[in-house]
């Protein structure tokens, strides 16, 4: 099978992100994408300290009526600090047979080099750069972090970075939705309407359990 991995806070989830799932998903005919969220995120703290608890059952709302997607609490079962490498390798092991697709962001991959192990992440699984509003890659080979720059190679016919372990980096354009989560908590405080923003469950749940009226 051929799965997406997206991870992230989601604090909250909002329609970029089933977007952008919805985007990899169709472009490289993924059979699943699995929705990870971050249950101690190693480089941001949480706001208002919304428990994962929470995030979790926000995704597993939002994802509900998409057959394709899913979502897993692995990294809180795991325990210990989120780090990426660390649950790529753990669904590398449970999944040695499948094809694994990581789902970062352009801002993520620019900034890659002060991952945990980031070196690794690229024997484990292909990796797909999704393009945001005010970050874009114009050059994959020119985002690599220098040390590792010579286990790749460019890809002109394909638009793709191969790299040594036969797995691929792929940027992928176009996903513009102007959504960030912070915005969305910074709307919920003032009392202003969310909608159209986010999946109207996870609209109706934010508001059932009052979230995010002290967030920043």
């Amino acid at each position: 099978m051929k799965i997406g991995i997206l991870g992230g806070t989601f604090n909250p989830i909002h329609n970029a992100h089933l977007r952008i799932a919805e985007e990899v998903r169709d472009l490289f005919q993924l059979d699943r994408v699995i929705f990870i969220p971050a249950a101690t995120p190693p480089h941001k703290p949480q706001v208002g300290e919304l428990s994962f608890a929470s995030r979790l059952e926000m995704v597993r709302l939002a994802v509900a009526d998409n057959p394709s997607f899913e979502v897993s609490d692995m990294e809180a079962v795991r325990g210990g600090r989120s780090y990426s490498v660390d649950t790529l390798s753990q669904l590398r092991a449970e999944r040695p047979e499948d094809e694994l697709f990581f789902i970062i962001g352009a801002d993520s991959f620019n900034d890659i080099a002060a991952w945990h192990r980031y070196d690794e992440i690229f024997t484990l699984c292909n990796v797909v750069s999704v393009q945001r509003p005010g970050s874009t890659i114009t050059s994959l080979a020119k985002a690599l972090p220098v040390a590792i720059a010579g286990e790749f190679c460019y890809d002109s016919a394909a638009k793709r970075l191969n790299h040594s372990s036969g797995h691929c980096v792929y940027a992928l354009d176009g996903v513009l939705l102007d959504i960030s989560s912070s915005h969305i908590r910074r709307l919920v405080k003032a009392g202003r309407s969310v909608k159209y923003l986010l999946p109207e469950a996870v609209e109706h749940y934010i508001k059932e359990q009052g979230l995010y009226v002290d967030a920043r």
